[in-house]
């Protein structure tokens, strides 16, 4: 079926998912499964036995699953990162962190994760769709990637992901005309280049990423806090 969305915005679901008075069950849901997490209980099988517990819904338990990892990997990634403004060289997982924005100047949910990832939920299924929110989302990314004073954002696109080369024409050209350094690159698997690299920082919220990564940067949570200060952000690992 073709996607016609004009925006990365909510689900017609998310208000009753994610809204006030579904936080209390999602964050005790979240600490019992980050609990099983810890004492080295199998994911999977832990998230179907807390969804079932606390009747979680199929985007509930995806978000669950998106923002919860063990203290021990969480204690782990925020050891390794590195703040925006201490980036020079900064290699960016463009979807990754292009979603998330466009989520969130849409009012979409996003995520915090237990180590302080956002994280959107989106899902492109091989295909990405500009929409409303791209513009914006690239404008606000680069606004502050200069403002933080990084000298070269080196970003990293899915060459499979259908329409992948039309946005690195829209960012080349939107780099061209404000003078920011990018270079905007098609890769086959960017997650594999990303966790290789160790000359630069990492920008995304991607765990096998970070995991592999020697250093990295919440560019999302960055962008968002900064400009985006009334986006939809959700905690549950409180």
């Amino acid at each position: 079926m073709p996607d016609h969305r004009k925006h990365r915005g909510p689900h017609p679901e998310d208000a009753e998912l994610f809204g006030t008075s579904a936080l209390p069950a999602l964050r005790q849901a979240a600490s019992e499964y980050c609990y099983l997490l810890d004492r080295g209980y199998p994911p999977v099988a832990t998230l179907k036995l807390v969804g079932d517990r606390h009747r979680l819904r199929e985007r509930q338990r995806i978000a669950l699953n998106r923002s919860t990892c063990s203290a021990a990997a969480a204690a782990s990634r925020r050891a390794r990162e590195v703040a925006l403004t201490d980036c020079r060289h900064l290699v960016i997982d463009g979807f990754n962190v292009v979603t998330t924005i466009e989520a969130a100047l849409a009012g979409g949910v996003v995520i915090v994760g237990r180590e302080g990832c956002y994280r959107d939920m989106a899902s492109m299924h091989g295909s990405y769709r500009r929409v409303q929110e791209t513009a914006p989302a690239l404008e606000s990314i680069g606004e502050q990637l200069q403002e933080a004073g990084v000298t070269q954002a080196e970003w990293l696109l899915d060459e499979p992901v259908s329409n992948s080369g039309r946005l690195a024409g829209v960012m080349r050209e939107l780099a061209k005309s404000r003078g920011w350094p990018w270079s905007v690159r098609l890769v086959p698997d960017p997650d594999r280049e990303l966790s290789a690299r160790r000359d630069a920082a990492i920008a995304s919220a991607d765990r096998e990423v970070l995991d592999a990564g020697d250093r990295w940067c919440n560019l999302a949570a960055a962008v968002v806090r900064a400009t985006l200060r009334d986006a939809w952000v959700v905690a549950f690992n409180t």
